[in-house]
């Protein structure tokens, strides 16, 4: 019997990926840079590699000041985004059949408790589960059983709400059902083990 939803953050609560590859652009822009936004499409939700995000500033360039500038126009970006279509009326489900839910983010718990307060959601998690709280990231199922063992379930009990291949592999190794959701950014990755892909 189905008893728990865990919801990712990033890109499926909050479009927090498409502001991020469009302050990279930004950036580049503003410096008259050319920029690959399908190499930048090709990195979101990934852990299993990193790429240079300024290799084409080159090496002089000043990487923290392109950093600074690159989390002002991502901000700026992400505070004009809304709540994904959806979510809210999934959390209004959950609630309505006794069903706790949890998060489980790759991302810190300064970011994710900062913007799931300022969309008046932080109080509907019983567990915010992030990046501090376990040894590895997804795609690692770390943070899927620490969220389930902080609910006092088994990882069968409960539902993965996903949008990338990247999470949606972290919950099928943590063995939860996962549902996949793909935003703009996440719509070429392949999530053919999760187990329902839905439009939004």
């Amino acid at each position: 019997m189905l008893r728990a939803l865990v919801f990712d953050f990033d890109g499926l609560i909050l479009d927090t990926e498409t502001p991020l590859i469009d302050g990279f652009a930004d950036v580049h822009a503003a410096h008259d840079r050319p920029f690959d936004r399908d190499l930048f499409l090709r990195s979101v939700g990934h852990a299993e590699y990193t790429f240079d995000p300024w290799r084409a500033f080159g090496p002089d360039e000043d990487r923290r000041e392109l950093e600074r500038e690159l989390q002002l126009y991502k901000r700026i970006r992400i505070l004009a985004q809304p709540v994904l279509p959806g979510v809210v009326a999934l959390m209004d489900a959950a609630r309505d059949r006794g069903w706790p839910i949890a998060l489980a983010s790759n991302s810190g718990h300064a970011h994710c408790e900062e913007h799931l307060g300022r969309l008046g959601l932080l109080s509907r998690f019983r567990v915010v589960a992030c990046r501090e709280d376990v040894a590895s990231p997804k795609p690692e199922p770390d943070l899927y059983r620490f969220a389930i063992n902080q609910l006092g379930l088994r990882a069968h009990q409960a539902v993965a709400l996903e949008d990338s291949r990247t999470g949606s592999l972290a919950a099928k190794r943590a063995g939860l059902w996962c549902v996949v959701a793909p935003n703009p950014s996440t719509a070429h990755h392949d999530v053919s083990h999760a187990d329902w892909r839905v439009g939004s």
